[in-house]
């Protein structure tokens, strides 16, 4: 199965924030470069935790940070709590990606700006969740663009402008 998957964790972002988004995206239509808020997050993302690795590549996943100590921890750093469940599940994705390569962790997605930092684990409901997504995610890239659908935190995103003009 991991031969096969080839899914990277901002298209699992993506596919809870917006289909359209993430059908864009996997078409190689990229708008990120141009995004303000994009580059206030890898600000963010460098300047959080020096004395941990950083930005570690396995297959399709960045780890944005790994700790090992008697469990190996990854956390994901977000600039806010904005997306949570699409932060959630990005984190839940790499803990489900580490696993299919025997590897056990624990994550933690940090919000600087706020102080907070949120546990997550990988248990068997959620792994069958994320198996979910996963079995989703192709058929919303494979599909017809999906249409926009206007919300509040369009106007900040970095494909605002590809979908509502």
């Amino acid at each position: 199965m991991i031969d096969e998957m080839y899914i990277r964790g901002v298209q699992v972002n993506y596919y809870f924030v917006c289909k359209t988004k993430l059908w864009l995206f996997s078409h190689n239509v990229g708008m990120e470069n141009e995004s303000d808020a994009v580059k206030l997050g890898k600000l963010i993302h460098r300047s959080v935790f020096d004395r941990d690795e950083k930005e570690i590549r396995i297959g399709p996943i960045a780890i944005d940070a790994v700790r090992k100590g008697d469990v190996v921890e990854i956390r994901e750093v977000k600039k806010s709590r904005a997306f949570e469940k699409a932060s959630y599940y990005q984190l839940l994705y790499y803990l489900y990606y580490l696993s299919k390569l025997g590897i056990r962790a624990v994550g933690k997605l940090s919000y600087p700006k706020q102080r907070k930092n949120v546990e997550v684990i990988l248990d068997e409901s959620s792994a069958r969740e994320m198996e979910s997504v996963l079995d989703d995610i192709p058929r919303v890239v494979n599909g017809e663009m999906p249409r926009p659908v206007y919300k509040k935190h369009c106007r900040k995103c970095a494909y605002f402008e590809f979908c509502f003009t």
